[in-house]
């Protein structure tokens, strides 16, 4: 029987991988600066901190390497607050879930206070009290600390709890951990779609899809 329900964030409940794609396209911009061609998948697998390294030596800018953080994080911050869109059924597939008093939290690689900001702006704050981030259990999503520590906030085992995700590498370490796991269609992760469906147990091209979860609550 299913009791717990943990969301990732980005490309999950928010359709919001874009900004991570094009952010340093985004600063570039802002200082009247055109941004080669594939800076965005160039820096896509890059902290933002060597991120602003490479712009900085790439691009011969002026702005120190903090400086360049600094308005990396600025756009980023002013995204989830007035831009984020939540995924097309998300918020449905959440009431339906709250009605069936299925224990909810976050497991999310963003900052709480990004992620706090968004889900007030689109009204998804009041189905969770608490936001675990990787940062706080101090591991990404290629080890479980991040769902084993919200399971047991929930007071759930792996195996009666449903870890919703996006990613093929967050996807396996939660399957691997003996959690049930629902993948969710986006389009960052295009060419992972088939690895994904052999993955999880179930599978949908938005949330909205994967109503057919509550037939086994």
């Amino acid at each position: 029987m299913i009791k717990g329900a943990i969301f990732d964030v980005d490309g999950t409940l928010l359709d919001s991988m874009t900004i991570w794609e094009d952010v340093g396209v985004r600063f570039l911009e802002s200082i009247n600066i055109e941004a080669e061609p594939e800076l965005g998948t160039i820096l896509f697998t890059m902290s933002i901190p060597e991120g602003a390294a490479y712009v900085k030596e790439h691009y011969n800018l002026q702005q120190s390497t903090d400086e360049i953080i600094q308005g990396v994080l600025d756009i980023i911050s002013n995204f989830y607050k007035e831009t984020a869109p939540l995924k097309r059924g998300a918020a449905e597939l959440l009431e339906e879930l709250s009605k069936r008093n299925i224990l909810m939290t976050v497991a999310t690689s963003n900052n709480k206070q990004e992620v706090e900001a968004a889900f007030e702006r689109l009204g998804i704050a009041k189905y969770f009290d608490r936001i675990f981030t990787c940062e706080e259990v101090g591991a990404g999503k290629t080890k479980p600390d991040i769902y084993l520590e919200a399971a047991k906030y929930l007071g759930t085992r792996p195996e009666e709890t449903i870890v919703f995700e996006d990613v093929v590498h967050a996807i396996r370490t939660a399957k691997n951990a003996g959690f049930l796991v629902a993948g969710v269609y986006d389009e960052a992760s295009r060419d992972d779609q088939e690895e994904i469906k052999s993955l999880v147990d179930w599978y949908g091209k938005e949330p909205a899809e994967l109503k057919e979860i509550l037939k086994a609550i």
